[in-house]
């Protein structure tokens, strides 16, 4: 997996509530015959050091492994689907180390109701053909044959397992040295992990719509019921109540804290900074009184003094750079209360290659590239660069003013994700696969970056379109098509990749 730079001080860092409390579980298990054990001596033998060999190669910090050994008859078949659900396993790894019966199989994965992984790992790269037929032993020349046997049940499997409708998916390969193989095994691991924090997020949701945008509107119900979590609804109230409580003390440390983490402005004024740092540090409290792992916002307030909750407004229009730092440390932001595209930006983040608040701004035909930006919260991991605090006058297209960040996202290769509401009330995951191209920038105080993509900026633009998302999305560095793809299987969620 792609890691993010540390940037912040580990006292600073987020450790969300999902990983401690509800860490991946990974169930494990070998298939044989039962039957073949007393022909073939040593075969159960060896066959159960491949597994052990597999169990070492699979664990991962922060993941549970839950191995039952080797499965060879229906009876413990039976028994190993309790023990994976009594464990709560969220996926399931099932390694087919020689020829083994569909009975024994099917009770595992019906009993425990998770994804299944189908494992068809040879030993090696080939069988020793010439040391193979002079063993001058028909019955060592079995056992040996079975311990390389690993593709023939598959078949039979994946028949009862569609004839069962039961979603299963492969590896096939090797056990050793076989680098494809075994990315594709991380690739699951990561996905699942990722499929596991959503799965225990707590996203708020504090103020309201940005009226008119009808594009951004979501069904709360719909996240809850593909995702999982929970969707805190919060009052601006709340954290405009955290941030009369903040001290002084509190104000100049995190002023201290912006200076070092930001390239802070000469036109940035000391009182715009304390304004911004006691919000920030009231946005920490509510995270953490929340135990939120992402949020989404908007208040618009009237922007007259003489009316409505002036201290409600004076928080919300100073809430970009603390909403920054949230975003980088694994609480990822989204303004304008995008629901949907704060849901794509906790997946990126998830995966450990960030996810920044972005929508097209314009198109540089002359470059070929599409310029990408938001106004509000930015992904301070992922940028190219310190990110720059300017001051703006004005909020466009809103009221009040304030501090905001200006940053690109790193040169490089960069996934698009979006998180689609289709007519039929599902929700599909679109990404594309570009790049973060130097090049100049508009220098306005928001985030902004330019991209091009494999099909052309004109064609990318149609492309995504078409397929009606809102017109946010999130960025984050690294092409991780093939993770996402995997995360939709595993929800159950189409994913539509435009390039």
């Amino acid at each position: 997996m792609n890691e993010l730079s540390v940037f912040l001080d580990q006292t600073y860092l987020d450790q969300s509530p999902s990983t401690s409390r509800f860490p991946l579980r990974i169930g494990l298990f070998g298939i044989g015959l039962e039957a073949y054990w007393a022909q073939f001596d040593g075969l159960k033998d060896r066959l159960e050091r491949y597994l052990s060999e597999l169990e070492t190669a699979m664990h991962r910090p922060g993941i549970e492994l839950v191995n039952l050994g080797m499965i060879d008859s229906p009876e413990k078949g039976m028994l190993a689907g309790h023990q994976f659900r009594q464990a709560d396993v969220d996926l399931i790894f099932l390694y087919v180390t020689t020829y083994a019966l569909s009975s024994t199989v099917l009770p595992v994965i019906r009993r425990a109701r998770v994804p299944v992984i189908v494992l068809n790992l040879a030993p090696e790269p080939a069988i020793n053909y010439t040391w193979f037929n002079n063993l001058n032993d028909r019955t060592k020349m079995t056992g040996e044959w079975l311990a390389y046997c690993s593709a023939c049940p598959v078949p039979e499997l994946a028949s009862v397992f569609k004839r069962s409708n039961i979603n299963f998916y492969q590896v096939t390969g090797m056990l050793h040295n076989d680098p494809e193989a075994w990315t594709e095994i991380d690739e699951w691991i990561d996905a699942a992990k990722v499929a596991n924090i959503m799965a225990h997020n707590r996203l708020g949701v504090m103020g309201n719509y940005y009226g008119g945008m009808l594009d951004i509107y979501s069904n709360l119900t719909l996240h809850c019921a593909t995702f999982g979590g929970h969707i805190e609804i919060i009052e601006v109230d709340q954290l405009t109540a955290l941030r009369q409580a903040v001290t002084p003390g509190e104000i100049d440390d995190r002023v201290a804290y912006f200076i070092d983490t930001f390239d802070v402005q000469p036109d940035c004024t000391t009182e715009e900074l304390e304004r911004a740092a006691q919000t920030s540090v009231a946005l920490d409290h509510l995270v953490n009184e929340l135990q939120l792992g992402s949020l989404a916002y908007y208040y618009k307030g009237t922007g007259n003094p003489n009316h409505g909750p002036t201290q409600n407004a004076d928080t919300m229009s100073s809430v970009i750079l603390g909403t920054s730092l949230l975003t980088g440390r694994g609480v990822p932001v989204a303004g304008e209360y995008e629901i949907k595209n704060v849901q794509a930006m906790k997946i990126m983040d998830s995966f450990g290659v960030g996810g920044s608040f972005t929508e097209y701004y314009a198109m540089d035909f002359t470059d070929d590239v599409v310029l990408m930006g938001h106004d509000g919260p930015g992904h301070i991991a992922i940028a190219e660069g310190k990110t720059k605090v300017r001051p703006l006058y004005v909020y466009h297209g809103k009221v009040g003013n304030g501090l905001s960040v200006e940053m690109s996202v790193k040169h490089g290769l960069v996934t698009l994700l979006s998180v689609v509401e289709t007519v039929d009330g599902k929700i599909q995951l679109l990404m594309a696969e570009g790049e973060s191209v130097p090049g100049p920038i508009l220098e306005i105080g928001n985030t902004n970056s330019r991209y091009r993509f494999p099909i052309g900026a004109r064609k990318f633009v149609n492309d995504w379109n078409s397929h009606g998302p809102a017109h946010h999305c999130a960025v984050g560095v690294g092409h991780i098509g093939s993770k996402l793809r995997k995360l939709g299987q595993l929800l159950q969620i189409e994913v539509i990749q435009v390039c």
